[in-house]
């Protein structure tokens, strides 16, 4: 029976939300996977899954929705938080048109804590310790984890509050977030035990790279030794024998890109089986955190009035990275390895495609709700066949907690939430879901009732719509028969849909553009006025005792921030003090450089534009002098003779003692573009 509202007041429950980071729809126990998951098994068994919930494709949209409960674009996150692209909806730092479930549910009672990956503000602005938009500014009472997307596991920079260090010994990032979460726990049932909570678990495991102790490993060293056909095959067995598919359900054909097994050689298929055996030993560890954070709620008598959610960020991860000190295979600290598209094609079972793209393989999460007090006790172990959305998680917990969802939130009109309620479908009841939108890289997708329409986008093509595929997703859930050429005038009509909200959140216009691409063109936009503080910069002093740089925030030239050098005694070497900006320049290019100085007393410095590397081309390399009055300096290069990486620096090592300079308004300016 659904609590009334003032029920929900009295007896609010606590709600912890579990995320783990790039794990496929098929790898748990319970959506048909070989990994032991016994924890997680258990929350299913006791409590709901869904066949069909979506999340938004990539790690750093998904967060954004999740925590936000608006699609991607709305809060700010339109890509990923590695580049601001220049527009609201790519910003890719959570905006403040948004709010947190833990902004949310804080004035409705709750303590509010996170641990793990926040991935929701621009690198840059964490490279300069920007901390603004960091989970305690953002509504968290307490905060462990890492505020970057990814991490050695061994050895990270890891985060308590708005505080950074580098991981003490004999850590593993997934035991600490599952320790600090069952801390978390324990010391709210201590001190604030007539308070709910609300608790956001966000693990990276099994997110590249693949590491784990060995121990855990030796577990799964035999499992994967039959190869990847045979996992494929076993795994949509076991998901039809579960009902999460009908006995008519067709498994996609193995992805063109990963050869048969029985191809591979005994090496490679050692060397294979081994990377799925270290994924499998992350997940294990992942569940057992699970098991201990459930122990702990039973400990306090809370475990029947918490609600629990468990799903994953994304689909299966295809990327190919190899990029550690050591390339052995063996789950070790100097190794930095992702287990290929070969194993993501396993976990995507019975689907196509991955992380990235709007196909189900791409989208498609398990997602388990376990709530004694609040889920039917007659569902438990069953699966809701109705599909949702991310941003239903925010509108369930303003249902269950009778919250507030605000439309303004210091100051800022609020973007209205976009979700709807789960709570219906914990009584077996519908919610009347409607319309669920994406897009991502130019990967776009529209489901509306049993209808989906969606298109892949190659990276560094462009979006086509003649691409565009239609499946009806009742009698075909794994996008294995294309109907677009059946009902084009259904396609027509959903495209258009999809084209007025995509102009609604901003997405246009729609960037195919690689990564790297993406990454290089960000580096052009040079954070000359400091608001990011260094980020972006690199402070160079190689003689501790001789200089400082830093920020002063008292407005000494025209914006509130400025970068300061202050000298205590002169350097070896004018290069020994420098502030360093690097990015790719072609062959060709002209540039303009502007800036602004002042200092305290008559002092100089050099401007150079050179190239990176051993004898450093200097295409700029001028004299500056400066005083204590305010001045404009502008530069022009000639056409640099060839393409590399160069970088923008400031030399200060010609300073004497007590100089100190201050820089701001740094342009970086392209003059034949």
């Amino acid at each position: 029976m659904t609590l009334s509202l003032k029920a929900q007041k009295k007896n609010a429950p606590n709600i912890i939300l579990i995320l783990a980071d790039d794990m496929g729809f098929s790898d748990l126990g319970c959506y048909g996977g070989e990994v032991q998951t016994p924890n997680i098994n258990r929350l299913a068994q006791e409590g709901i899954r869904y066949k069909q919930f979506y999340n938004a494709a990539r790690c750093c949209p998904t967060r954004a929705s999740l925590v936000t409960g608006l699609y991607p674009h709305q809060a700010g996150m339109g890509w990923m938080a590695a580049a601001d692209l220049g527009t609201p909806a790519y910003q890719d730092n959570l905006n403040d048109q948004c709010v947190t479930i833990a902004e949310v549910l804080k004035p409705a009672g709750y303590s509010t804590y996170m641990t793990g990956k926040w991935h929701l503000t621009n690198e840059r602005k964490i490279d300069g310790y920007v901390t603004d938009n960091w989970p305690v500014q953002r509504g968290f009472d307490r905060y462990f984890g890492i505020i970057p997307g990814g991490a050695n596991y061994y050895t990270p920079v890891v985060y308590s509050n708005n505080q950074r260090y580098k991981a003490p010994d004999n850590f593993y990032l997934t035991d600490a977030i599952s320790d600090s979460s069952v801390r978390y726990i324990q010391d709210h049932f201590s001190d604030h035990k007539n308070k709910p909570l609300f608790m956001y678990v966000a693990y990276t495991a099994p997110h590249w790279p693949l590491h784990a102790p060995k121990e855990v490993i030796e577990k799964y060293k035999k499992t994967y030794k039959g190869g990847w056909d045979a996992l494929r095959a076993a795994r949509f067995k076991k998901q039809k024998e579960i009902g999460l598919f009908n006995a008519d359900a067709k498994l996609n054909p193995r992805d063109g890109k990963v050869p048969a097994w029985n191809t591979l050689s005994d090496a490679e298929k050692e060397e294979m089986s081994m990377r799925m055996a270290i994924y499998a030993a992350q997940i294990d560890i992942m569940d057992q955190g699970v098991g201990r954070i459930v122990s702990s709620l039973k400990a306090a008598g809370a475990l029947d009035n918490t609600l629990i959610f468990f799903l994953s960020d994304n689909g299966a991860c295809a990327e190919f990275i190899s990029s550690g000190k050591s390339k052995a295979v063996d789950g070790t600290e100097d190794t930095f390895e992702s287990y290929r598209i070969n194993w993501a094609n396993v976990s995507s079972t019975p689907f196509k495609e991955y992380k990235h793209f709007t196909h189900e393989g791409g989208i498609a999460t398990p997602l388990i709700v376990h709530w004694p007090a609040g889920v039917k006790s007659s569902l438990n172990g069953q699966f809701v066949s109705e599909y949702g959305h991310l941003t239903d998680i925010m509108a369930t917990c303003v249902d269950v907690a009778g919250a507030s969802y605000p439309s303004t939130f210091k100051g800022h009109a609020i973007v209205p939430m976009q979700g709807k309620s789960l709570q219906p479908h914990f009584t077996g009841a519908s919610n009347d879901r409607g319309k669920i939108y994406w897009e991502h890289e130019a990967n776009i997708a529209l489901r509306d009732g049993k209808w989906k329409l969606v298109a892949k986008t190659e990276e560094g093509g462009g979006f086509n719509p003649a691409a565009l595929q239609l499946y009806d997703m009742e009698q075909d859930p794994t996008e294995i028969k294309d109907l677009s050429k059946e009902y084009p005038e259904l396609v027509k009509t959903m495209y258009a849909d999809w084209d007025q909200w995509a102009h609604q959140i901003g997405a246009f216009p729609l960037d195919t553009r690689e990564y790297n691409v993406r990454m290089r063109a960000y580096r052009r936009v040079i954070n000359g006025s400091f608001d990011d503080n260094l980020g972006g910069w690199n402070a160079k002093v190689d003689d501790q005792a001789a200089a400082d740089i830093s920020i002063d925030e008292r407005g000494k030239i025209s914006g509130a921030k400025s970068a300061m050098i202050t000298m205590r005694r002169p350097a070896a070497k004018p290069a020994d003090v420098g502030l360093l900006w690097a990015f790719p320049v072609k062959k060709g290019e002209r540039f303009q450089i502007r800036l602004k100085t002042t200092s305290n007393m008559p002092a100089s410095f050099i401007a150079r534009l050179e190239k990176v590397g051993g004898n450093a081309a200097k295409i700029i390399n001028e004299p500056i002098a400066v005083s204590p009055l305010i001045k404009n300096y502008q530069f022009t290069s000639a056409a640099v003779p060839e393409a590399g990486n160069y970088r923008l620096a400031f030399y200060f090592g010609t300073m004497k003692s007590g100089n100190r300079v201050w820089l701001d308004d740094v342009e970086l300016i392209t003059l034949n573009k």
